[in-house]
C-alpha cells in the first residue's frame, strides 16, 4: 500500500496548534485553546492526533460514545458497494473509476483537521474518482447502500476539469457506520454542483469531511441534505484559492426524536475578488432532536475584494429539541466588498399560521405548509428538477411522520 505524503512539523518547539492536544483539553498552564480556523492543526496521519475526549472545540457538540467506533483503529477500508448513473445531454462527459492511494489527485483539495477524518484517510484502500470532462452539462449519481454496521472508511475524489460543467450526487441510504473524506477540485472556469443526500436508516452513523479547492473564475455549488440517520456529521470546507472563485454552500436538514445532525462549515477566502454564500436551514421535531451548525469564514490579507455572507435558520417544531448555531467571521483585511453573518432559531410564526387558518386550512396542515416552504427554499437551489422533486417528496414524508 502506497502512502500519501504527510506534512512535516518542525520539532524545534511544541505544536500548540493541535486542537486535540492535552494542553488544550486539560487547560495547561499558559496555553489558550485555538479559537480560529486559520490556526487549526491538520495532518494526513491519524497518529498525529490524540484521543478525542469530547471537550475539544470541534467535538464538544457531538455524542462521542455513538461515534467511538469510527475514532478507534481498525476501520474497514475496502471499496464500498456502489451503483453509478451518468446522465448527459451530449457525449458522456464524465469518468467514474477506482484509483489507488498513490494517485496524484488524492491530497490536492485539503487535509484532515480532526481524528475521524484522519482515521478514514489512513484506512481507505482505494478511492472512487469522478471526473467531469466536458463543457456540456452532465449529471453523475453515486448510490451507496447496504454498508452494514461494521466501522468503515471511504475516500472520494471529484474533479471538474477546466471549463467543464456538471453535477455529482452522492446518495446514501440503509445501514452504515461510515467515516469518509470527499475531495472536490474545481478547475479554472468550471461550474460544478455537488449534492450529498443522507437518507440513512435510524441506526446509521456517518461522519464526513468535504474539502473543496476552487480555481480561477470557477464556481462550486455544494448542497447537504440530511434527513435520516442516528448521528450524521457533514463538514464542508471550501478554499477559494484563485481570483474570481465563487462558492455557494447550502444545507437542509430535518432532525427527529433522538437524532443528531451536525455540520461545521469553513470558507477560506485566500485570493482577490472571491465570493461566498452560505445558507443552511433546518427543522427539529421530537424529544432529543439535536442539530449543530458552525459556520467559519476566514478572509485572509490576500483576499481583497471579498464578498461573503453566511446564515443559519432553524425551526423548532416541538419542546425537547435543541439547535446549536454558531456563526464566526474572521477578517484579516479591510479591503473587502462585504461580509456578514446571521443566525436565528425559533418556533412557528403565529401570523403565518393565523393567515392560513383564516382561509380554512386546519392547523396541522398549516404547520406542514409552513415547514415545507421553509425547507424547500434550499432544495430549489440544487438545479436538477428530478432530484428536487424527489427530495421535496422526502421532506413531505418526514412531515407526515411528524404530523
Amino acid at each position: 500500500m502506497s502512502a500519501v505524503a504527510t506534512p512535516t512539523i518542525s520539532p524545534a518547539e511544541p505544536d500548540h496548534s493541535r486542537l486535540g492536544s492535552k494542553q488544550h483539553s486539560d487547560g495547561g498552564w499558559g496555553l489558550v485553546p485555538v479559537q480560529v480556523r486559520s490556526a487549526r492543526f491538520g495532518s494526513f496521519d491519524v497518529g498525529d492526533f490524540e484521543a478525542v475526549t469530547g471537550r475539544e472545540l470541534e467535538w464538544k457538540h457531538t455524542p462521542i460514545a455513538k461515534i467511538q467506533p469510527l475514532l478507534d483503529a481498525g476501520l474497514d477500508g475496502s471499496a464500498l458497494p456502489i451503483v453509478t448513473d451518468v446522465v448527459s445531454t451530449g457525449d458522456a462527459g464524465a469518468v467514474v473509476e477506482p484509483i489507488g492511494r498513490d494517485d496524484d489527485r488524492i491530497g490536492r483539495a485539503g487535509r484532515p483537521e480532526e481524528l475521524a477524518s484522519a482515521n478514514a484517510w489512513s484506512s481507505f484502500e482505494e478511492a472512487l474518482a469522478v471526473t467531469i470532462t466536458g463543457e456540456e452539462p452532465v449529471e453523475v449519481t453515486v448510490t451507496r447502500s447496504g454498508l452494514g454496521t461494521a466501522p468503515r472508511a471511504a475516500h472520494t475524489v471529484i474533479v471538474a476539469e477546466k471549463h467543464s460543467r456538471g453535477m455529482v450526487v452522492l446518495q446514501n441510504s440503509g445501514q452504515a457506520m461510515l467515516s469518509e473524506n470527499v475531495e472536490i477540485i474545481v478547475g479554472d472556469g468550471a461550474q460544478l454542483t455537488v449534492v450529498t443526500v443522507q437518507q440513512w436508516d435510524d441506526t446509521a452513523v456517518h461522519l464526513a469531511s468535504h474539502f473543496a479547492q476552487i480555481g480561477r473564475d470557477a464556481r462550486l455549488r455544494h448542497v447537504v441534505v440530511s434527513l435520516g440517520g442516528d448521528v450524521v456529521r457533514i463538514n464542508p470546507s471550501a478554499h477559494l484559492s484563485s481570483e474570481g472563485a465563487d462558492v455557494e454552500l447550502f444545507g437542509v436538514y430535518f432532525a427527529g426524536t433522538g437524532q443528531h445532525l451536525e455540520q461545521q462549515v469553513f470558507v477560506n477566502h485566500d485570493a482577490p475578488n472571491t465570493k461566498s454564500r452560505v445558507s443552511y436551514k433546518g427543522a427539529l421535531q421530537g424529544d432529543g432532536a439535536h442539530t449543530v451548525w458552525v459556520g467559519d469564514v476566514l478572509i485572509r490579507p490576500s483576499a481583497a475584494g471579498t464578498d461573503s455572507y453566511e446564515q443559519n435558520r432553524n425551526l423548532l417544531l416541538t419542546d425537547g429539541t435543541r439547535a446549536d448555531s454558531v456563526p464566526n467571521l474572521e477578517i484579516e483585511t479591510g479591503d473587502i466588498a462585504g461580509a456578514g453573518h446571521a443566525s436565528a432559531s425559533g418556533r412557528f410564526d403565529d401570523e403565518q399560521l393565523f393567515y392560513l387558518q383564516a382561509r380554512g386550512i386546519e392547523e396541522h396542515e398549516a404547520r406542514r405548509l409552513v415547514v415545507r416552504g421553509f425547507l424547500s427554499e434550499i432544495v430549489q437551489k440544487i438545479g436538477s428538477a428530478d432530484l428536487e422533486a424527489r427530495l421535496a417528496q422526502a421532506i413531505e414524508d418526514e412531515l407526515k411522520v411528524s404530523a
